[in-house]
């Protein structure tokens, strides 16, 4: 199994910080792979961001809280890849928790998604950086398909329900979608970070001393219990609720969740991020990441970082997953965006341009 061998992750974008996926996720996949028909740039979706979209948030998961902590190898990890993320002993941990959506102002539960992003640094400054949602696996099978989704449930005015041969005629073209559908629908909703698992849907590939190379898929597994949300929670929280949870969490004491490893046999759909591989798969654990503080993101360390997912350290490589390489574009675009308006503040539009004679 092969892969084109990534660079040093802290080698690439050193000063990437800034943006995780700009844009609101489908037109993002718009720009970034060409899937429309018209030309298509960054600043056609910048330009729909509110008046009072704060200078310097992302796009997509516009409500964050930064981490800090630290990650603990395994010995079983170096055996699987070179990196010395795995080799390092114990190391630094920087992250964020946030929700899916790209309204900074939305209430913690406005809906199901969260996510957890992540960067870690070994011993000779090689980084590992992630991106991790509560989903089990992706929607469809390439960026296209997820730019279609939202065309077809995009609700008629005349009714304010999606078009139902709309939906079908998606459905016939992406019948892959029919089981995450099913699965956004019965799964329960999560009422704390802490017990949440976060996964990576998209396939990366190891490589050991030996050479030799497996295509791995992880998990952030948790060793807080899940704690569902119920309707009377949902009805009567407050905008911040999830994100006080976390702030009273781990003030009692660290926050821990496993890394682990699911390994692809032959056969197994390794550039398809919409298909699971089967539970029956070998699974190594890799570390612990351990939380052990929180701090806003305004001012937080978390802020100007790139989490760009394909930024991977040397013993690691990307699969062939259109999906995740069409994330590559995304993030470099929206650390553009970001710098500006953080470097102008409100001296920019909303494209990040300067307005008027600034510079």
């Amino acid at each position: 199994m092969t892969g084109k061998k990534a660079g040093k992750g802290g080698k690439v974008l050193a000063f990437a910080g800034i943006g995780v996926i700009a844009l609101g996720l489908s037109g993002a996949f718009a720009w970034s792979a060409g899937l429309v028909g018209r030309p298509v740039t960054t600043s056609t979706f910048l330009k729909n961001v509110p008046e009072d979209f704060p200078a310097g948030y992302r796009r997509a998961h516009g409500r964050g809280l930064c981490f800090a902590g630290t990650f603990t190898p395994t010995d079983e990890a170096a055996g699987l890849s070179t990196a010395t993320v795995f080799s390092s002993g114990e190391i630094p941990a920087l992250g964020r928790f946030s929700f899916g959506g790209g309204n900074p102002h939305a209430p913690d539960l406005a809906g199901r998604t969260q996510a957890m992003a992540l960067m870690l640094t070994g011993r000779d400054g090689d980084q590992w950086r992630m991106k991790l949602n509560n989903i089990p696996y992706f929607v469809t099978r390439d960026p296209e398909g997820f730019l279609a989704r939202g065309a077809a449930f995009k609700p008629d005015p005349a009714t304010g329900e999606p078009d139902p041969a709309k939906v079908e005629a998606f459905l016939k073209a992406y019948p892959e979608a029919a089981k995450f559908l099913a699965w956004e629908k019965q799964a329960a909703w999560s009422g704390s970070f802490a017990g949440e698992t976060f996964n990576v849907v998209n396939a990366f590939i190891f490589t050991n001393a030996e050479g030799q190379k497996i295509a791995v898929r992880w998990s952030l597994q948790p060793r807080q219990a899940f704690v569902p949300l119920s309707e009377e929670t949902k009805a009567s929280a407050g905008p911040n609720y999830l994100f006080d949870d976390l702030r009273t969490r781990v003030k009692q004491g660290p926050l821990l969740w496993d890394i682990v490893a699911q390994l692809a046999e032959p056969g197994d759909p390794v550039d398809d991020p919409s298909q699971p591989w089967p539970d029956s798969r070998r699974k190594v654990t890799l570390g612990t990441l351990t939380v052990t503080e929180v701090s806003d993101q305004t001012n937080g360390a978390c802020r100007d970082v790139n989490f760009d997912p394909t930024l991977v350290p040397a013993g690691m490589a990307l699969s062939d997953d259109p999906v995740l390489k069409t994330r590559a574009g995304i993030y470099a675009h929206s650390y553009n965006a970001r710098v500006r308006e953080i470097g102008y503040g409100r001296a920019t539009d909303a494209v990040g341009q300067p307005k008027g004679d600034a510079r």
